[in-house]
């Protein structure tokens, strides 16, 4: 699949600090990390493994995932930032999973999955999202969304509502984790919201990466 060939030989952003034996050798923790944010199933990556020979459960590799924290970051200054949620389902039930994008670059600046959306999580959302990046010049770009429009006039930050032009950067990222979320049957079987989350934040750090 083509988000195979977009795997970074610098695997300098997956810190293996969490990895506690040397059971397994750390290439074939980064490649296993790679190749599940780049689109392939548990099993197959697995598989690729043993051909590697090395030997370890989907389980395991799904672990290395969620154990390895990433967290989207970015060194960029953006005048605008895109700003938005959607709905991701977990275990079937509805999600909503919270964005700000650059729209220059495409690249994620912050992400948190909740149960519901409320003016209240979305200021949470923003106000994690200053600690990280600098916004007090920043233009945030918005749909009509009362929540999102309440939470950027209580933090007392700059937004525009409008549709199209550069807030279309969020809805084209969102396409892409909506696609990638749905063709994993195994992805949120049977997980928690923590871990669902988690591995949307290691994927993000995937995306901006390569």
């Amino acid at each position: 699949m083509p988000e195979i060939n977009r795997l970074s030989r610098n695997t300098e952003w997956i810190d293996l600090e969490f990895v506690e034996r040397q059971r397994t050798p750390e290439f074939a923790i980064q490649v296993g990390i790679q190749l599940h944010l780049a689109g392939l199933s548990l099993s197959n990556i697995k598989q690729h493994l043993e051909r590697l020979g090395v030997e370890r459960s989907r389980t395991a590799i799904h672990d290395w995932v969620r154990k390895a924290d990433l967290q989207p970051d970015s060194d960029v200054s953006p005048n605008q930032i895109a700003v938005d949620e959607t709905v991701i389902r977990v275990n079937g039930q509805r999600h909503w999973l919270f964005a700000a994008v650059d729209p220059d670059t495409n690249q994620f600046l912050h992400v948190r999955l909740f149960q519901t959306r409320t003016t209240q999580l979305t200021v949470l959302f923003l106000r994690e999202l200053r600690e990280k990046q600098q916004i007090s010049d920043v233009t945030f770009l918005v749909d009509k969304a009362h929540h999102l429009k309440n939470a950027l006039e209580r933090l007392g930050l700059r937004f525009r509502v409008c549709r199209h032009g550069n807030r279309n950067a969020v809805e084209r990222v969102f396409r892409e984790v909506k696609r990638r979320t749905s063709s994993f049957s195994n992805t949120f079987s049977n997980a928690k919201l923590p871990t669902a989350e988690s591995w949307l934040q290691a994927f993000t750090v995937w995306w901006n990466r390569c």
